[in-house]
């Protein structure tokens, strides 16, 4: 076993480390559901020496055989009870924004609700559905996050990371390596550093109005009541009506396993009630799925993404 104190001393005689480092870091304080084990070792690196810091840390990470998992808002994740093994790297850290006449470049850590507000006060339409959502801009660009109509993609215009040889790059928007929730950096071993999108004038009160439609709309979804990671489930548009409607008429709304339930007032969203584990939250995603499929025929996928490490009999992929 790599010791890990050892490696980060490593790292931080090379590029010395601007930020917070916690060992045995508990995963609940970090992710929208509340729940989650220790991490052996956070790290979240700060100020214009991310990029450097960052690259450094997978490069020695890497040849040392040590997993490394990019953490950013922890918007649709669960991290197991018994934590994450090796390293996490937050991304929250990393912040910022650069504007031109024509496009805006969000850093990867910045919350998308905030990155939408900098558009509306610049005047620039731009990610204005994307106000009240949870998360960071990287976790966005690597989801395709999409609401109200609008996707990600939509906007984007190149998206700067770390390729898999620990290099800057940029890599412009290809419009076919992306489709529904779906983003070419899924199957690429890389660290998302920014965003590019375009940008467009509107009013700002009316950009304001706008997205004050969107956060009372999630209010009054419940998106905010209680912890979840707001839809469990992809919508696919085949089906012909949307994944919580299909639960809601099996009579799913209520259900619970532990201290996780299908909220009261959706049936497409997941709540932690309080005492939830990331088991019980795991479970009941499964047994959804199972009654979807045996019920109705639908093959439900989960959005939330289940990581760290579990039970071996829960046969987590």
């Amino acid at each position: 076993m790599v010791n890990l104190r050892k490696l980060l001393e490593k790292i931080n005689t090379q590029e010395p480390l601007q930020g917070d480092l916690r060992f045995d870091e508990p995963m609940a304080f970090h992710t929208t559901f509340k729940v989650g084990g220790p991490a052996d070792v956070w790290v979240r690196p700060e100020g214009p020496g991310f990029p450097r810091y960052v690259a450094l840390l997978l490069k020695i990470a890497h040849e040392a055989g040590v997993p490394v998992f990019i953490l950013g808002g922890g918007a649709n994740l669960v991290v197991s009870d018994r934590g994450i093994r090796g390293i996490v790297l937050d991304t929250t850290g990393w912040s910022g924004w650069q504007i031109d006449e024509t496009s805006v470049l969000f850093y990867a850590g910045t919350e998308v609700d905030q990155a939408a507000e900098v558009c509306a006060k610049h005047e620039r339409e731009s990610l204005a559905f994307l106000a009240g959502m949870p998360g960071s801009i990287g976790g966005a660009i690597w989801m395709n996050a999409r609401c109200y109509n609008r996707s990600i993609s939509d906007v984007l215009m190149e998206t700067w990371i770390l390729n898999e040889a620990f290099q800057e790059e940029l890599v412009p928007f290809q419009p076919e390596a992306f489709d529904y929730k779906v983003s070419p950096f899924q199957k690429r071993n890389v660290l998302i550093l920014g965003g590019r999108f375009k940008t467009s004038y509107k009013d700002k009160h009316a950009l304001l109005a706008e997205m004050q439609t969107y956060r009372k709309d999630r209010e009054a979804k419940g998106h905010y009541t209680l912890p979840s990671a707001g839809s469990a489930f992809k919508n696919n548009h085949a089906f012909g009506k949307p994944t919580g409607k299909i639960i809601d008429e099996l009579g799913l709304r209520g259900f619970s396993i532990g201290g996780a339930k299908v909220a009261d007032w959706h049936g497409n969203i997941i709540v932690n009630t309080g005492t939830a584990t990331a088991r019980d939250i795991y479970l009941l995603t499964e047994e959804i799925k199972k009654q979807v499929q045996d019920r109705v025929g639908y093959r439900l996928e989960c959005e939330i993404l289940f990581v760290g490490e579990w039970d071996q009999e829960l046969k987590i992929t």
